[in-house]
């Protein structure tokens, strides 16, 4: 969901703002820049923001800030890395920003709950999927990518209806029984779209999905 800057308190607007400055500075010196030294890489990144962008623009709602649309976390995460995601994701919200679906001074709070806490949730589950469970083809496809995706979503929008709660901008009894149960619908599309777009990558571009290693989930299995 994307927060308008109406249902934001000003001091959650400087705390937003402060914190993701801190991000952005730190991303500017973890990303690998250099990776986008290779046209492919470019042109994948970009032409990946221009879609989720217009995904973005695509949504179901009927109150300000409680937003139904595709993510793309997980699938971001996958091909580009969590620094990388991060970076396609905060992009793609000043896509939306710029044609005027959103205010610049909801930008930093909506950063915050829309590109660097979904990537991190993407990133804690990948890493944990692969900690735990076999390297397999299924492994990736399935539990990483379709699962994943879902679980990415679902626990976002946990976060960003905790956070509208916590600033008053609606009862949390409003937000459990209107809100919260069309996450599970919401899960089970993303699990489709981004795992099914993960999948057609994975056999057919396998380059385009960072993630995926060969040499892991193929050889011997």
């Amino acid at each position: 969901m994307d927060i308008p800057a109406s249902l934001i308190p000003v001091s959650w607007q400087w705390a937003s703002l402060v914190i993701a400055a801190a991000v952005l500075y730190r991303l500017f010196r973890e990303v690998p820049w250099t990776r986008l030294a290779v046209s492919t890489q470019l042109h994948l990144l970009l032409g990946f923001v221009v879609c989720l962008t217009l995904l973005w623009s695509l949504k179901a709602g009927v109150k300000p800030g409680l937003n139904l649309h595709f993510l793309g976390a997980m699938a971001a995460t996958l091909m580009f890395g969590p620094a990388l995601a991060t970076v396609a994701l905060g992009l793609a919200l000043v896509g939306i920003t710029v044609n005027g679906a959103l205010d610049w001074q909801a930008w930093p709070l909506d950063f915050l709950l829309m590109a660097v806490v979904p990537v991190q949730i993407a990133r804690l589950w990948l890493s944990g999927i692969e900690r735990h469970l076999p390297a397999h083809f299924f492994i990736f496809i399935f539990v990483i990518a379709f699962v994943g995706s879902a679980v990415t979503v679902m626990l976002q929008g946990l976060v960003a209806a905790a956070a509208l709660a916590a600033m008053g901008a609606y009862p949390a009894a409003f937000l459990v029984s209107d809100y919260l149960p069309y996450l599970l619908l919401l899960g089970f599309s993303e699990a489709w779209l981004s795992g099914a777009a993960i999948t057609l990558m994975v056999v057919y571009r396998p380059d385009w999905v960072s993630a995926f290693d060969d040499r892991r989930y193929l050889i011997d299995k």
